[in-house]
């Protein structure tokens, strides 16, 4: 029988929370011995929520302790980079959320001691653990559409985030569509090669005013000669709008939203079917359950995590092409970034 692996957390709060529920109750393979926030009260909390034996406000407690062999880092951004070096430094396989950092420079120096040290670091895009999304990437691997010439995504949020948020986030592209740029080289095994965004300031001005826009379209080329789009906006009224479809020359694969129910009502004045689910912890429950597992066996079957830190960079680079590109309204080669 493999050994289970011992795991601290790194940041308390709200996806803290969802990896320390999972990691607690949900994964038999881990004992899962502590927490730490800079608030102390959160730490104390999740500690009490889920029996986790010890909790601290420094998570160099965590990293100091010799029987702890993986950290999970949900801790601010601007702190993941510094994180990822202290915890490779003190021999811990980590997983860690997105994105790693927002400057390439701090990315690369924190890749490059992970390698130095030799431990497994994970990325969390979840989203490649979506049994839907993943039946549609493993369908287009096996060619069932034949050669893929179109991927369509869908990503729109139910309400903006706060505005204190969206001027420490990065931005849009940043926060929000990296995700959608992970999927987009997920889904068809490709990578992208140029990035044309546009957008504007359609829901909220004090976004605008930070910086930021809340509505955007992004337009991708593929090494393959595939074309790529991403829909985003920050306030969808009905629900968390999460679809994609890859369009080949042997046919389609769409993947709807998910809903609490697919029941459908058919009345003399309509037809009704139920909106989607509203925020992103009940829609993507399973597929945070899944990168958690997948992390874990990684570590106890010595295999290459499923999403590294390289698939935790080009997003980023990513991201820096779509601003570049929204800034000087042209399309913008990846290679003028990295």
């Amino acid at each position: 029988m493999t050994a289970k692996v011992n795991v601290g957390l790194i940041g308390a709060g709200r996806i803290g929370r969802v990896h320390a529920e999972n990691l607690a109750y949900r994964i038999p393979e881990v004992n899962f011995g502590a927490v730490a926030d800079v608030f102390v009260e959160a730490a104390e909390k999740c500690a009490t929520d889920f029996q986790i034996p010890s909790h601290y406000d420094d998570h160099r407690a965590i990293l100091d302790n010799a029987d702890i062999e993986a950290v999970v880092i949900c801790s601010s951004t601007d702190t993941h980079a510094q994180f990822i070096s202290e915890a490779a430094e003190a021999g811990k396989h980590i997983f860690c959320e997105k994105p790693i950092a927002l400057d390439l420079a701090k990315i690369d120096q924190a890749l490059n001691t992970v390698e130095q040290r030799g431990v497994k670091l994970q990325i969390g895009f979840n989203r490649r653990f979506d049994p839907n999304f993943k039946y549609v990437r493993d369908s287009v691997l096996a060619g069932k559409i034949g050669v893929p010439h179109l991927v369509h995504i869908f990503s729109r949020d139910p309400v903006p985030p706060p505005i204190d948020y969206v001027k420490v986030s990065g931005g849009i592209f940043m926060d929000m569509t990296i995700h959608d740029f992970d999927m987009a080289r997920y889904l068809i095994g490709s990578e992208v090669e140029e990035i044309y965004a546009t957008g504007g300031v359609m829901i909220d001005p004090a976004i605008g005013e930070a910086g930021d826009i809340d509505t955007a379209v992004v337009t991708l080329r593929y090494a393959n000669g595939a074309i790529g789009t991403i829909d985003n906006s920050r306030k969808a009224v009905y629900g968390y709008d999460q679809r994609l479809e890859v369009f080949g020359s042997e046919g389609s694969l769409v993947a709807a939203n998910n809903t609490p129910h697919n029941v459908v009502y058919n009345g003399p004045e309509s037809v009704q079917s139920a909106k989607p689910l509203n925020f992103y912890l009940e829609r993507y429950a399973t597929a945070y359950l899944a990168e958690m597992k997948a992390f874990v066996e990684a570590i106890q079957q010595d295999t290459l995590p499923l999403v590294t830190g390289m698939d935790g960079r080009i997003p980023v680079v990513m991201a820096l092409a779509a601003w570049k590109s929204y800034r000087e309204n042209r399309p913008v080669k990846l290679s003028e970034i990295s």
